[in-house]
């Protein structure tokens, strides 16, 4: 599973970024759940997640200030 690329994130509008990052933010709390409790889950998940949330974040900033 590669990282997510800027660019396909770059084509989404302001209010699928809003809901992809409540998204993320829903997926990671569940895999520090998930770990919590020691139920088996693949740690490069939690890298690919705050990856894609950075983006999602940086673009929305970044069209915040246009």
């Amino acid at each position: 599973m590669p990282l997510p690329k800027i660019q396909d994130i770059k084509e989404l509008t302001q209010q699928e970024i809003k809901k992809k990052i409540i998204e993320l933010k829903k997926e990671i709390f569940d895999l520090k759940l998930k770990r919590s409790t020691r139920q088996n889950i693949k740690p490069h998940l939690f890298k690919h997640k705050k990856h894609e949330l950075a983006q999602l974040l940086t673009i929305q900033k970044d069209s915040d200030d246009v």
